[in-house]
């Protein structure tokens, strides 16, 4: 399966507004399209205005198809209203010949993932009801260790995630375009049970489990703060991102 993220970063004063052109608009768009299984909008629980419009396909070309359609194309148009403004402006002519500047929008990030390993429980389908939890963690991994970094991911990490009290289901997606990147969805009936589940050690003792597939400079620094006592951010950070879901529709 195919999952595609499209980062979106939303005026607030429109969010409301936004929302409903999603609900009305967007969602019965996707679920005409052929091989469209899913689609979602989520809102970071840390950042304003940041949403994430996600989508599941089963295969890679149907979302490549669905990317160069006039579908897309439109709704894309509808979406753009609402976008919020950069800190960057343009110059550039008016229809009168005068010299103006424009804030220019920020544009929607787009990023493609092949499913590596999901949820095969009965409960793996998005709900229609909004106000679930998304827990994101991104990872990145040595080359040479991804096959048991997915080994260990399918066989520990996935069936403690299946059976942990409120969590709906869970999949790891890997970077078409980075194949050292990887992201565990986990999705949960509400916070309290994402909380509960992080508060319980679990996750610590699982990332343990795998910590030594993390990529080398991520390992390194993880030695150097040990005897710098310090805080180091790197690029290659272990990244834990909180959303909740807006609006979704699992479409078979």
């Amino acid at each position: 399966m195919f999952l595609r993220l499209v980062q979106l970063s939303i005026n607030t004063e429109y969010e409301s507004t936004f929302r409903q052109v999603y609900n009305i608009v967007v969602l019965p768009q996707l679920q005409r399209l052929v091989g469209c299984r899913m689609a979602g909008l989520i809102k970071s629980n840390t950042d304003r205005g940041k949403f994430i419009s996600l989508t599941l396909w089963d295969k890679k070309k149907q979302a490549e198809d669905y990317e160069k359609s006039d579908v897309s194309k439109k709704l894309s148009e509808h979406i753009e209203q609402f976008l919020s403004e950069s800190s960057e402006w343009k110059l550039q002519l008016s229809e009168d010949s005068k010299v103006e500047y424009k804030p220019v929008l920020e544009s929607p990030s787009r990023t493609n993932y092949v499913v590596a390993v999901r949820s095969h429980n009965n409960k793996s389908k998005l709900a229609e009801s909004t106000g679930m939890y998304i827990r994101i963690v991104s990872v990145k991994i040595q080359p040479d260790k991804i096959k048991e970094f997915k080994k260990i991911y399918s066989k520990e990490i996935l069936p403690n995630l299946e059976t942990a009290e409120g969590c709906s289901f869970a999949y790891l997606t890997e970077n078409l375009k980075n194949d050292s990147e990887f992201l565990s969805f986990s999705v949960w009936e509400d916070k309290s049970f994402a909380d509960q589940y992080e508060l319980s050690g679990k996750f610590t003792q699982l990332t343990d489990k795998v910590k030594h597939t993390f990529s080398k400079f991520y390992l390194w620094k993880m030695e150097l703060e040990q005897s710098s006592k310090g805080k180091i951010n790197t690029s290659e950070d272990m990244k834990i991102d909180n959303y909740t879901l807006i609006t979704g529709k699992s479409f078979g």
